[in-house]
């Protein structure tokens, strides 16, 4: 609103014998309408990235979850702070229908016209310079029934998060959620990445493991029923695969984000975590698993 009126937004109040204008508001797109898809997203994460740093609230919310600066720029963290829309041209506009018809496409808007991930902290998922995923997580703890915390992109998952960890280890870290990931990248262990949850691990990250040759997976899965199912399952399955899975013990009924925040610093605490990994095969541990 203020921005609308330090354009020159037309009065409240109808003035006597002013002149007519145009009642579309005037502010600066984020986007480029023309873009392909592939740039439309990057423009959009960088949109919610300039958004979270000026959000007192949701800076607040990434603080409280232990994350740190270094990894907001990294990562490109953003937030969806519901002004999206007032930067689209009108709805009844041919570009601003034709702009939200793609947005909706992309899953960034609904078919009411609200954006997906209102009032979410944004966790992109980029490889390659090409956003892939992305993930919401609801700042506000009180939300009407049935409202979701998390959010991800409609349709299947796809990328790997922080793939470059990959690229410079055999051994990585495997979290159920991206927060969780974070954490331990934000206590200094950079060698992790995350599996969208306990539906299923994607194909992507198993196809990347296999393509760099991981030799040893850290499951970090919380320590619930749920957890403790899906970590077990999936270690079944990378253990076929030629990769030895151990697991990581935090007190139970935690998550990695939950512990780290409980028992500070969390460089320390974490690291005790991974040396007291607990092999998951059959028989003897091969060997200790390597710490980077």
């Amino acid at each position: 609103a203020v921005e609308l009126l330090q354009a020159d937004y037309p009065p409240l109040a109808a003035a006597v014998g002013s002149v007519k204008r145009s009642t579309v508001p005037k502010l600066a797109q984020p986007f480029d309408v023309d873009a392909e898809d592939a740039a439309l997203l990057n423009q959009i994460i960088d949109y919610y990235h300039e958004a979270l740093k000026q959000s007192p609230d949701a800076l607040a919310y990434v603080e409280k979850r232990g994350l740190t600066l270094e990894a907001i720029e990294h990562f490109k963290l953003g937030f969806a702070n519901r002004t999206l829309g007032y930067r689209l041209p009108s709805m009844n506009r041919a570009a601003g229908a034709a702009i939200r018809g793609r947005l909706q496409r992309l899953g960034l808007l609904r078919g009411s016209g609200h954006e997906h991930f209102r009032g979410s902290l944004v966790i992109p998922v980029i490889n390659d310079n090409q956003v892939l995923e992305m993930y919401g997580r609801k700042i506000i703890q009180r939300l009407r029934k049935g409202t979701p915390y998390h959010l991800y992109l409609p349709g299947p998952h796809k990328g790997v998060f922080n793939l470059e960890a990959l690229k410079t280890s055999k051994e990585i870290i495997l979290c159920e959620s991206l927060i969780d990931a974070l954490t331990f990248w934000c206590a200094g262990y950079r060698n992790v990445t995350a599996s969208y949850g306990i539906e299923g691990f994607p194909a992507e990250p198993l196809a990347a493991f296999k393509q760099v040759g991981i030799e040893r997976i850290l499951m970090a899965y919380d320590r619930d029923h749920a957890g403790e199912n899906a970590a077990t399952a999936l270690a079944d399955k990378l253990i076929k695969e030629g990769m030895d899975c151990y697991r990581l013990q935090f007190p139970k009924g935690m998550d990695a984000n939950e512990y780290a925040l409980s028992v500070q610093p969390a460089s320390k605490s974490l690291g005790i975590v991974i040396r007291s990994a607990v092999w998951l095969g059959k028989g003897e541990a091969p060997e200790k698993p390597v710490t980077v």
